[in-house]
């Protein structure tokens, strides 16, 4: 990632996206947990997966929620108030919709807004091989994405400013990386 991004405040934050993928949805609310300061954008169906795993988010973020067409909340990467974009998990839809440059809800709009900022993206895409084991409510269940779903992740990978990530390590690792690029003062890749 070159520098050409757009230069965020001393004082920007983790911007967090949430969608309504179960898959390694408990393990990103942990990992959210870790980070200060975090923004937290949460969709429509993750407000639903919140619901149906039982679970809180974290407390001390600022949320933001899936409540208006046209997000006004993701203004703030024009001013320089994030440095990094975090979708976890990322649902096929939110994928799909990405890559075609559709914005059409809040997580949406924040990956094109990110995008136009060169505010750098890490996707932890669910749909990442033709044969998965996810954890739904009830328990581990058998899922088998489907052909445009593992193309779209695939497509999602090339974009500039995005890193998308396959596994909870995965997404861990980023982050811990991305952390040490802003520690270090290091700007992003694109």
């Amino acid at each position: 990632m070159s520098d050409a991004g757009t230069r965020h405040r001393k004082d920007a934050r983790w911007a967090w996206a949430l969608t309504g993928s179960g898959h390694f949805f408990v393990e990103s609310l942990a990992l959210i947990a870790t980070l200060d300061p975090v923004d937290l954008f949460v969709s429509k169906a993750a407000e639903e997966v919140l619901r149906m795993y039982r679970q809180e988010l974290p407390a001390g973020l600022r949320i933001y929620h899936d409540l208006s067409a046209s997000a006004v909340p993701v203004g703030r990467f024009y001013e320089g108030r994030y440095h990094t974009l975090v979708i976890s998990p990322a649902s096929a839809n939110t994928v799909a919709k990405c890559v075609y440059g559709i914005a059409d809800s809040l997580v949406t709009n924040c990956f094109a807004q990110a995008g136009k900022c060169r505010v750098p993206s890490i996707v932890f895409a669910c749909d990442t091989s033709p044969e998965m084991i996810t954890m739904a409510p009830r328990g581990p269940v058998p899922v088998y994405p489907r052909a445009i779903d593992l193309e779209n992740t695939d497509r999602l990978s090339r974009f500039d400013y995005c890193s998308v990530v396959e596994s909870i390590g995965a997404l861990e690792h980023a982050v811990a990386a991305r952390k040490a690029e802003l520690a270090a003062g290091m700007p992003a890749d694109g």
